[in-house]
């Protein structure tokens, strides 16, 4: 090892047994095991997805439709050698004598899965084993939920529309399962042979159709080319290469976030690191003019803190990496369940990334400062106000400014959204900087009104520590602003959200009832007891022209608008104005004779469609046009049934529709669901309340996740927080010594003490509890479209957290100054 290594490494030894670089080790340590715990498992999902593409296809490449697919299509794949199976998805409900539940149907074809595997067990805990084949005719395939909802076991008969099945096997695994609301339901699945007996699928249904298909790779790269020259509205390919498209889409808006909130630690991090390295500046100023004296050059001594910081910091890069390493794997465990497919180890990219951001910090907020200890003169060693050098700090700071900009732009991948999130966290704190200027200066101007001793002696210090405090009531006023959001602003939001659902709401949707089953609909209501079902027709109508251009899907560059443009319209017509419903512009049709539509007002927007536009539909392969009328504002947490299109009977009233309608359903009335059922087996419950309980447990588990990155910022604040009162620590140690000199007694020194913390601490707790309640009014306002009063609860708990915060952090840094002599305090100085 060479002998200016080894000095380096004696330096850092003795640097870390003096406490000179426990503060700097930790803020690196937080900000690696934040951005690599979330970059870990974001490439365990990825490989993960990657590695099982094919089996989340069920096959090398699969089609997608909303409506059934042409032979053509079969026929082109044989004659290339490739083996096909057809799948089809849809919800209905499963019945029994007892009862009923709402499932997420798979009518599948022979062969299928072409890749991966289907598992089934004779039932719940027992062994399960591949299947090699699908169900048989009149045989239906539950998964564990099913069976616990519908208390059967195998052999029992279970209702899918038209036919009792017979229950054959619990599905324990099912390669090509996906994670969007169809998945989210227990599943059945039973032979296409069966299908058309079920009579589930009529003329509206919503369904999606799929042609799976495996083979050689170049035989299924051929056939990708011909069939995307054919494909129609509502029809796309998935290959390897996006396979789970909804898993992908929503795992990458999911890490974005993760990743921007894992930058909220780094950032209040790279804090960390200046401070501290300011303050090991400062007390080796004096250690590198002795060096000089006896020798040293100036880049001899330069490249020695150079190298033992390089060294340090290596080594805490790599305790993060360790740290998120572990981390990775409480926060897999959390979403598995969304994933829904197993996840390989991570490879070692993250790792890189951590280090390397390690690194940076190290150069923008510690090499500026250790720059400075290079220029010492010499003369120090006789005159200690030599060497300061403080005119260059703005240009230190400015060095780590452009450095974690650097950071910022590099995780956030996106020009725009860098400097969004740039720009954003820049005015977060500016805006905290600013209120804590005012605040503290307010906190300190209250010693003339305050008894003279300890309490007004702390609270001058803020005033002759401004710079410092500012810094620190900042800091850990943004890191307690995110967790306040997802935890008592979020509570507080989620309350409200339900609070504006009226008791009564309806909690059941019910679809597919035929025109001839109305009336026994209505009966079967009346004799339950229940309010009469308003029923209302549904077409589904796909929009083919807006004023007579055609709709054209690449002209769209957002994902909703392109979704919108690829879907069928749900559409419906009627003379009177549905409740929940506004017009804001134009006026209702009511019975005019002539062809005219109501457009929803968000969908307005999106197509760019006014009041008397003209919209074009296809609907059953006819062409459907009309005037809009009027633009309607929706009630979309009504729970009421809502159009986008709303017709005049002239318009729709001719061509086929089912009837759907939403009820409020009191509790331990389910065998009016059974009944339902029963009577008219086509029909489909859906229990919204059960749908919303399912949705709301995975978002919880996600909320888990960004709580538990989140937890980095706070450590992060905390971080920051002792750095700046350590910072000042030196400062404060004379201070403290020449009040002890001068007769102030330990109860007086502690008063101001805690006065000056526990001010200090309020002011960053009020700031994050206005934050976080400023932002919560405006996410419910512009967001989620609530009403939403902030309450007083967060702000009190966020003064008194910031009160007890400010109040740990500081007294584990003073704690020892109370118990050393004055004398020897004057001595060390």
């Amino acid at each position: 090892m060479p002998a200016f290594f080894r000095l380096a490494l004696r330096m850092m030894l003795r640097d870390l047994r003096a406490g000179e670089l426990h503060l700097l080790g930790l803020a690196i340590l937080i900000a690696v095991a934040s951005l690599t715990s979330v970059g870990f498992l974001a490439d365990r999902v990825a490989r993960g997805l990657d590695r099982e593409a094919n089996q989340l296809l069920g096959g090398d490449l699969l089609l997608r439709a909303d409506h059934p697919w042409a032979d053509e299509f079969t026929a082109e794949a044989q004659r290339r050698g490739l083996s096909s199976a057809r799948t089809v998805l849809f919800t209905s409900m499963a019945s029994t004598e007892e009862g009923a539940a709402l499932a997420g149907v798979k009518a599948v074809d022979a062969g299928y899965p072409l890749r991966g595997a289907i598992r089934i067990a004779p039932g719940p805990n027992q062994p399960d084993a591949e299947a090699g084949r699908v169900p048989e005719r009149g045989e239906l395939w539950l998964d564990e939920r099913l069976f616990a909802e519908l208390g059967v076991q195998v052999g029992d008969l279970v209702g899918l529309g038209l036919v009792e099945f017979r229950v054959g096997a619990m599905i324990s695994f099912e390669a090509d399962r996906g994670a969007n609301f169809f998945s989210v339901l227990p599943r059945a699945l039973f032979n296409t042979a069966d299908l058309d007996a079920t009579g589930l699928l009529v003329e509206g249904s919503r369904a999606t159709w799929r042609l799976h298909l495996a083979g050689s790779p170049a035989a299924v790269d051929d056939y990708e080319r011909w069939a995307r020259t054919r494909l129609g509205r509502g029809q796309a390919v998935e290959t390897i290469a996006n396979a789970r498209p909804e898993v992908r889409a929503a795992l990458d808006q999911a890490q974005r976030f993760l990743r921007l909130a894992a930058l909220l630690a780094v950032i209040l991090a790279a804090v960390a690191v200046g401070l501290s390295s300011r303050r090991f500046m400062q007390r080796h100023l004096d250690g590198c003019a002795v060096m000089r004296c006896l020798g040293a050059a100036q880049g001899q001594v330069l490249r020695l803190f150079i190298s033992e910081f390089v060294i340090f910091a290596s080594l805490a890069a790599l305790a993060g990496a360790a740290l998120g390493w572990l981390t990775q794997f409480a926060l897999a465990a959390i979403v598995a369940d969304v994933v829904a497919t197993s996840l390989p180890a991570p490879s070692l990219l993250p790792l890189a990334h951590g280090l390397a951001v390690g690194l940076v910090l190290l150069v923008g907020f510690s090499l500026p400062q250790l720059l400075r200890l290079g220029r010492v003169p010499t003369l120090r060693v006789l005159r200690r106000e030599l060497g300061a050098v403080e005119p260059v700090a703005g240009l230190a700071w400015g060095a780590g400014a452009l450095a974690l900009l650097a950071v910022i732009f590099w995780i956030a991948a996106d020009l725009r959204l860098g400097a969004m999130v740039a720009g954003g966290f820049a005015l977060a704190l500016g805006l905290f900087a600013l209120a804590a200027r005012v605040l503290l200066g307010a906190a300190a101007r209250l010693r003339a009104g305050s008894p003279a001793g300890g309490w007004r002696y702390g609270l001058a210090a803020l005033a002759r520590r401004m710079g410092g405090s500012v810094i620190q009531a900042s800091a850990l006023g943004i890191g307690l602003t995110a967790l306040l959001l997802l935890t008592l602003i979020r509570a507080d939001l989620l309350d409200n959200w339900r609070q504006s659902t009226p008791a009564d709401a309806p909690n059941r949707f019910v679809i597919n009832i035929q025109p001839h089953q109305a009336d026994g609909v209505r009966a079967l209501f009346g004799a339950a007891g229940l309010a009469e079902p308003d029923l209302q027709p549904m077409i589904r109508g796909r929009l083919s022209h807006i004023n007579g251009a055609p709709i054209k899907v690449a002209e769209y560059t957002d994902d909703r608008s392109r979704r919108l443009a690829e879907r069928e319209f749900n559409l419906s017509y009627g003379t009177r104005l549905p409740a929940g419903n506004s017009i804001v512009g134009g006026r209702w049709h009511g019975d005019e004779a002539r062809p005219q539509f109501s457009i929803e007002e968000g969908l307005a927007q999106t197509f760019g469609i006014a009041v008397g536009d003209e919209v074009s539909f296809i609907v059953a392969g006819n062409a459907v046009s009309g005037e809009v009328s009027s633009v309607r504002r929706l009630e979309w947490d009504s729970m009421r049934v809502n159009f986008f299109f709303i017709g005049t009977p002239a318009t729709l009233a001719d061509h086929p529709a089912s009837l759907i309608t939403s009820f409020h359903l009191p509790p331990g009335e389910q065998a009016v669901i059974t009944r339902l059922v029963n009577a008219f087996p086509n029909v489909t419950v859906i229990d919204i309340a059960a749908v919303l309980a399912q949705v709301q447990g995975m978002m919880e588990k996600l909320i888990v996740v960004v709580q538990f990155v989140f937890g980095f910022s706070l450590a992060a604040g905390l971080v920051v927080l002792y750095a700046a009162l350590q910072a000042t620590h030196d400062e404060r140690e004379y201070e403290l010594a020449m009040l002890r000199t001068l007769g102030a007694r330990n109860h007086q020194v502690r008063h101001a003490l805690l006065a000056e913390f526990l001010a200090l601490g309020a002011v960053a707790g009020l700031l994050a509890g206005i934050g976080a309640s400023a932002i919560g009014w405006v996410l419910a306002g512009q967001v989620f479209n609530i009403s939403y009063v902030p309450a007083l609860l967060p702000v009190l708990g966020a003064v008194l957290a910031g009160m007890l915060a400010v109040l740990g952090g500081g007294w584990l840094g003073v704690r020892g100054l109370l118990a050393r002599p004055p004398l020897a305090s004057l001595r060390a100085l």
